[in-house]
């Protein structure tokens, strides 16, 4: 449901997913809390400073996609996708390795 207010350039979709966000010197747990083709919005673990580029992995899923951090508000975070998701299972771009790596420690397959 769009309401007047909203600036979003496409409809979210509820996800509640379990997700990691990986970026170099961090590794943090979150919640997707929904998704949009555009980017999504996440529930992080701990109220940490993010970077401004972050990976995304879909722990249920195995994919990850990379994302520019474009808001900030007490521990949830929009981030916007800067391209498509991407398989970590089998052999991964080096770009990927720590999001693969991330979610073998997380208990993903």
């Amino acid at each position: 449901m769009n309401r007047p207010d909203d600036r979003r350039l496409e409809p979210r979709s509820p996800a509640n997913a379990r997700g990691l966000v990986v970026a170099p010197g961090l590794e943090m747990a979150c919640l997707i809390l929904d998704l949009s083709t555009t980017g999504a919005r996440l529930r992080l673990d701990r109220n940490l400073s993010l970077p401004g580029r972050v990976v995304i992995v879909d722990i249920a899923q195995a994919t990850a996609v990379e994302a520019e951090v474009v808001w900030r508000k007490g521990q949830e975070a929009g981030v916007k996708r800067l391209g498509a998701a991407a398989s970590l299972r089998g052999l991964v771009p080096s770009r990927l390795a720590a999001a693969r790596d991330a979610l073998m420690r997380s208990g993903g397959r």
